[in-house]
């Protein structure tokens, strides 16, 4: 059996040079799929039951019926508080219960009253408040749902037709009632038979079209014990030409029409080495789509865990900026428009749609339904060193030692799957690492910490413990027969526990108290890989859709999977220190909420120019979503990178939220001191960039737990109206104040950034030089090139004394950097906290202050007064950027008044206030005159 494993292994990695498409179906391939997509347009079945409308205070519920077989839906609309509707539909008697998604709502949304305006044969309108003049349009015949605003109509459902609900019903040759029948209850309770007209013609599908009762793909067959259950709906958004999210995709920003190629699939898989701009699936799934013009952004919200396509088509797509001129020129009338159609193979729909109308409002109202981004300990936004794998004990030692020995600065060191004994998870090898306290202890007397991996298959095997407990409880999922559902990974056979389980969770984050994860301590955290899941032989390297999690099937929790061990994970982590530490969890498949329990990255790329390029449109498209925590592997994961892609990787993850590198078992050792020292020096800068700027990062992560707002965003989230940012993805902003263009081509001499808001200014935040916004700026570079602005009108707080972690730095002092606006006023943030409790949250130990620049004025205001937190930390520089030269500069604190020393540099306008010495949680005033 070993050899077996081995084989099946080495088949796997060797295999990874690229992807395999095979491995993957297409929407042809997919039944479900291939039948929705088959529906023509403009001829839907579907009416609305006038005469069963029901209003209460918080919902309206009215019946559909399909003509074509007489099954009634359930419709129900909800006016939701933040202005947000929400749209239900299921079957009115289906056969058995139809799955709903739980646990990714953060709570029940509340409602907010329904009012009927008015109602007469062909429909019926509903407001959706008065405040904004929201009116909600049912149309009977077919049925359709308009969401109008005064005259405008923002979006409409199924105005294509296109809604399609596949009932559940009896396979015709094993059903027991007589044929064309299904039973409903009775006034008294009793079951009656009820007719259900089926036409000749969906009985002949029935009978004779692939895939509803059985499919198979390659050599695997899904039983499909419940037939035929998937659900369609289109939107149709006019005036919007540009819609974003859906991750994840290796693909650009925008999202691409799918008109003759292939819907954006939404289906968990673990794809090695994947494929750019195509809309094939990935590791992780997040049903949430923006759309967004220069009036208003939108979001819709499709709460659905299955297997997902989604299609978009647009009346403008392939237009020319020539053909879109010209029909302006001629007073072309058509209204810019793009159509969605959503397909998920089970379930219900349920769909939240986000009205804004700022794309702040948007992730304020999806962080309202599934919360916000976890508040990471700071040590998790510095630097990570990884590798598969660092070899033993002495091998992490030697590594821990180069940092130091090259003064680079770093926080975390990872092992993966290599560091257990045997691909046990929970244990450490004996002989490679035989003493991981001692180890943890090293690294942690230097205050850095370690990641190890925890991946969710478990090693069948009745000499480990972690797998005789799942199995003695029953925590395993069931293949389709009721046993044990077994696979093949890492570990050669394994099991899969089933994480939807309360109890299995709970049990799962017990694993981790320092009495039951032997070696572990509090500086060793967790990453949790293979999660979609990954099975080596199941269908799509995935798990059979008809494993069973107790009554639901496989196919209706799929994308929820790795959200819940992820779950499980950072409860654990928490739990282990009585709920005083904020857990650090690294996941690679995701979902809607994932965001609340950790980071993501992008999984396994390559050592490619264009892999770097995909990092920034890929975690954009996470963060517009809520995962703010994304980066990708530094270097690529595959295959080896030259010095100069290396180099160029370094800088551009130093500037995205999760900044680790991480390399393949195969590839050469890619230490940042092993390609000479001219390179160390590069790579050592652009990570001591990182250092300085963490009181920034930290801030912005502090504001998104807070507020849902995303870290890394695109410039249009920042610069709603300026049609000019709506399809960039090649620089990005962190928080509202710092703007990015990372060099991302091979032997580049300059890039050219785009400088967005008329009237606006921003400045080098290297050299201080001014340019204005609203311009496209070529900018020449150096291998040693970062090309990063800071916007004209903020104050960003930076610490200079870089150390080698991140908590050697926690007392040291600020510099502030003001950069003044053409109005000759900033405005900025300080946020300090002990850096990794969760005493910000239950015992406000934080300090909060807000950074001011007017009328000559630098001033610091408590914005938390009821807040208790003591810091060390004070001001030892405040560098004013665009500043005029004063005569003196006076510092106000404690009722005294102090002349302070400062330099002026005329060729850049740049004051130096050196020294100052406020405490950083103090009132004060620094005065120029």
């Amino acid at each position: 059996m070993g050899l077996l494993v081995l084989a099946c292994v080495s088949l796997f990695v060797t295999s990874s040079v690229a992807v395999d498409r095979g491995n993957f179906k297409t929407c042809d391939q997919s039944a479900f799929c291939k039948r929705q997509r088959a529906l023509k347009a403009g001829q839907s079945p579907y009416r609305a039951l006038l005469e069963t409308l029901e209003l209460s205070d918080s919902r309206v519920t009215l019946q559909l019926i399909n003509d074509n077989n007489k099954v009634r839906l359930l419709l129900e609309l909800y006016r939701l508080q933040g202005n947000m509707t929400r749209v239900k539909i299921n079957e009115l008697k289906p056969l058995k219960p139809r799955f709903e998604v739980p646990d990714v709502l953060v709570s029940d949304p509340p409602t907010e009253p329904l009012s009927l305006v008015s109602q007469d044969d062909n429909g019926v309108v509903l407001s959706l408040g008065a405040a904004r003049q929201q009116r909600l349009i049912v149309s009977a015949r077919p049925f359709r749902l308009d969401i109008v605003e005064g005259p405008e109509v923002l979006m409409s459902l199924n105005s294509r037709g296109l809604l399609a609900f596949e009932h559940l019903r009896v396979r015709k040759d094993t059903q027991a009632n007589p044929e064309g029948t299904e039973t409903k209850e009775n006034v008294d309770g009793a079951e009656e038979p009820v007719e259900v007209k089926e036409t000749a013609e969906e009985g002949a599908k029935d009978e004779d079209v692939d895939g509803m009762w059985e499919e198979t793909f390659k050599s695997h067959t899904d039983s499909k014990p419940n037939g035929p259950t998937s659900i369609s709906l289109d939107f149709s958004l006019p005036g919007v030409e540009h819609v974003y999210g859906i991750p994840e995709h290796a693909d650009n920003l925008k999202l691409k029409t799918t008109d003759g190629g292939e819907p954006y699939r939404l289906y968990n898989l673990d794809v090695f080495q994947y494929e750019l701009y195509n809309p094939m699936a990935l590791y992780g799934a997040v049903p949430v789509m923006l759309a967004h013009n220069a009036v208003r952004t939108m979001g819709l919200f499709w709460l659905n865990a299955a297997e997902t396509w989604v299609d978009i088509s647009s009346n403008t797509a392939g237009k020319t900026v020539f053909g879109k001129m010209l029909d302006y020129v001629q007073g072309a009338s058509e209204t810019p428009q793009t159509d969605v159609r959503w397909i998920s193979e089970s379930g219900i729909i349920d769909v939240f749609i986000m009205l804004g109308p700022t794309p702040s409002d948007v992730f304020a109202q999806y962080a309202s339904l599934t919360g916000t981004q976890s508040f990471p300990p700071i040590a998790a936004l510095a630097y990570h060193q990884c590798r598969w794998n660092y070899n033993d004990q002495e091998d992490v030692q030697a590594v821990d030692k180069g940092f130091d020995e090259h003064d680079i600065p770093y926080d975390f060191i990872w092992l993966d799957i290599e560091h257990t004994d045997g691909k046990r998870y929970f244990t450490w090898d004996p002989h490679k690492f035989p003493n991981p306290k001692d180890m943890l202890q090293n690294i942690k007397d230097k205050r850095r910490k370690m990641v190890a991996i925890v991946d969710p298959h478990i090693k069948v095997d009745s000499g480990y413990k972690i797998h005789n407990e799942i199995r003695n409880q029953n925590f395993y999922i069931k293949n389709k027969d009721g046993g044990d559902y077994e696979g093949w990974c890492w570990p050669g056979s394994a099991g899969y526990p089933d994480f939807t389980k309360v109890e299995m969770r709970d049990w799962w984050a017990s694993m981790f108290a320092y009495d039951q994860y032997e070696g572990s301590m509090e500086n060793l955290y967790t990453w949790n890989d293979m999660n979609e899941p990954s099975v080596f032989n199941g269908p799509e390297v995935t798990m059979h859709k008809d494993a069973k999690h107790g009554d639901w099937e496989h196919r209706d929790f799929h994308n929820l999977y790795g959200f819940y061990v992820q779950m499980a994970t950072a409860d654990g982590l928490i739990r282990r220190s009585g709920g005083v530490e904020r857990p650090f969890v690294l996941t690679r498949a995701f979902f809607a909420g994932s965001q609340r329990y950790g980071a993501v990255w992008t999984g396994d790329n390559a050592a490619e120019w264009d892999h770097l390029k995909i990092s920034i449109p890929m975690c954009l498209s996470l963060g517009l979503v809520g995962i703010s925590l994304c980066g990708a592997d530094v270097g690529g994961f595959f295959k080896t990178p030259s010095t100069e892609l290396l180099v160029r990787w370094y800088q551009t993850g130093a500037y995205q939220p999760f900044f680790r590198a991480h390399a393949h078992l195969d590839t050469p050792r890619r230490e940042p001191w092993l390609f000479g020292p001219e390179n160390t020096a590069l790579i050592r800068e652009a990570v001591r960039q990182r250092y300085t700027l963490l009181p920034y990062w930290y801030q912005q992560f502090y504001l998104a737990h807070t507020t849902g707002q995303p870290v890394m965003r695109p410039l249009w989230v920042e610069y709603p109206k300026d049609s000019a940012t709506f399809n960039m993805d090649d620089q990005f902003l962190i928080g509202k104040d710092l703007l990015v263009h990372p060099v991302t081509e091979e032997g580049a001499r300059g890039v050219t950034a785009y400088l967005p808001g008329h009237g606006e200014v921003w400045y080098d935040a290297h050299t201080f030089q001014k340019h204005n916004g609203a311009q496209s700026l070529y900018i020449p570079v150096t291998m040693s090139s970062i090309p990063v602005f800071q916007r004209g009108g903020s104050i960003i707080p930076r610490k200079l004394r870089v150390r080698r972690s991140s908590s050697c730095m926690e007392s040291d002092p600020y510099t502030l950097y003001v950069a003044l606006s053409p109005q000759r006023t900033a405005e900025g943030e300080l946020y300090i906290d002990d850096g990794h409790t969760f005493n910000f949250n239950t015992k406000k130990e934080f300090v909060h202050r807000s950074l001011t620049f007017a009328n000559n004025v630098l001033s610091s205001r408590n914005l938390c007064p009821e807040c208790r937190f003591s810091s060390p930390a004070w001001i030892e520089k405040v560098v004013i950027l665009g500043s005029s030269n004063p005569r003196k500069v006076n510092l106000k604190m404690d009722g005294k008044e102090t002349a302070l020393e400062f330099e002026f540099d005329a060729s850049v306008s740049v004051l130096t206030v050196r020294k100052p010495g406020m405490s950083a949680g103090a009132d004060w005033m620094l005065q120029l005159l």
